[in-house]
């Protein structure tokens, strides 16, 4: 009797653990899968969405200029697809002066890939200012996160 017990037991463990552990085509699962070429997905994972801008400035880097070519060559690929550039800025200033300086930054990044061949009626700008935080902090590190513009494809 308490062999058909402990046999019952397991054998109920078996069942739950291949119910977990299954992997059917009605799932719908995209483990190890590449996303579809031209997504928002594909952009994301190929392509850096940002560039970053030191405290105060607007002024486009070196290094943000090579994100902004990569960006620029995906978009000029996939031409039928449109993008927002948003603008932010880290926790400190008010929240006029942050929302002034993440529409500067938006635009400098714009005008950096309208520069590099795509079409500017492609893009959009917002600025979030300090009120979507892509960190959260008072930190350095995390203010230098928040100075950012992302490339968001529509």
């Amino acid at each position: 009797m308490m062999k058909n017990k402990i046999f019952t037991i397991l054998a109920a463990g078996l069942v739950l653990t291949a119910c977990e552990t299954g992997n059917t085509d009605s799932q719908n699962v995209s483990v190890g899968r590449a996303p579809a070429p031209g997504t928002a997905e594909d952009f994301k994972a190929n392509i850096r969405d940002r560039v970053f801008f030191a405290f105060d400035k607007s002024t486009v880097s070196d290094d943000a200029k090579k994100t902004l070519e990569a960006q620029a060559a995906w978009l000029k690929t996939h031409a039928a697809t449109t993008a927002t550039v948003e603008g932010h800025a880290d926790a400190r200033g008010t929240r006029e002066y942050n929302l002034a300086l993440g529409a500067r930054r938006a635009e400098a990044a714009k005008s950096g890939l309208a520069g590099m061949g795509v079409d500017a009626n492609r893009l959009k700008t917002i600025s979030y200012g300090k009120d979507r935080p892509q960190a959260v902090g008072t930190t350095e590190e995390v203010h230098a996160q928040n100075r950012v513009a992302i490339t968001v494809i529509n």
